[in-house]
């Protein structure tokens, strides 16, 4: 039987992937201010979860980030459920004072949780597909646009999905349609602001790892276990 072995720069790519999606969750419950526009704290590294995707599918194909972004799922779940775990346990008596402010960062209502994991997994995995998919249309070549075309698909669909299921009802409909539009416009600028650390990081990689896979004649089912 064949042993299925994955790189030192593939590894390397998942637990960033994974630590910049738990690290997001924790950062959205501050909210900051950019000039007119407030955005949650996650911004600052929510986005790059999206290029490292993006290094992904481009260096070693669809079915290496299909199993990257299922990890990632996990891992941010598994998180999540030891947040909730933590904020059931009883508070020592000299931590009482400490409580309301540890319940305030890793209480995460149980819709807006359903939100972010189901908007996650859409987003990114179109964002894969789309990575895959021009790739093979362009025969490799155009790796920005293909970089930004993705990542406008893949926040798009992860804004579309999460904000209305988060918070429908809890906020005027324009209000909400607004904070989409934000969120998809200000990630995208960011993925167009890193694109030449993102090229960089891409080609190096290539060139350490030797790997530049075209996903011909794969399976995008995305429940496959094959990788």
């Amino acid at each position: 039987m064949k042993q299925k072995q994955v790189s030192v720069s593939f590894m390397i790519m998942g637990i960033l992937f994974c630590i910049c999606l738990v690290a997001a969750n924790l950062l959205e419950t501050k909210i900051v201010q950019v000039g007119p526009v407030s955005l949650t704290a996650g911004f600052i590294v929510f986005p790059i979860s999206y290029i490292i995707n993006d290094c992904i599918a481009e260096v070693w194909g669809f079915k290496k980030a299909r199993l990257i972004i299922w990890m990632g799922f996990l891992m941010n779940f598994f998180i999540v459920l030891l947040g909730q775990i933590a904020v059931m346990l009883p508070a020592a008596d000299y931590w009482v004072e400490n409580e309301a402010s540890f319940n305030f960062v890793f209480s995460m209502a149980p819709r807006v949780a359903a939100a972010s994991f189901f908007a996650f997994l859409v987003g990114s995995f179109l964002n894969a597909y789309v990575m895959s998919k021009m790739k093979l249309a362009s025969k490799g070549k155009n790796f920005c646009w293909r970089a930004i075309a993705s990542t406008i698909v893949g926040e798009s669909a992860d804004s579309i999905i999460f904000f209305p299921l988060a918070f429908w009802g809890l906020m005027p409909f324009e209000e909400i349609i607004k904070l989409m539009l934000i969120q998809v416009f200000a990630k995208t600028m960011y993925e167009v602001i890193a694109l030449p650390v993102t090229i960089r990081v891409v080609n190096f990689v290539k060139r350490i790892d030797g790997a530049d896979v075209y996903d011909e004649n794969i399976s995008y089912n995305v429940f496959k276990k094959e990788i």
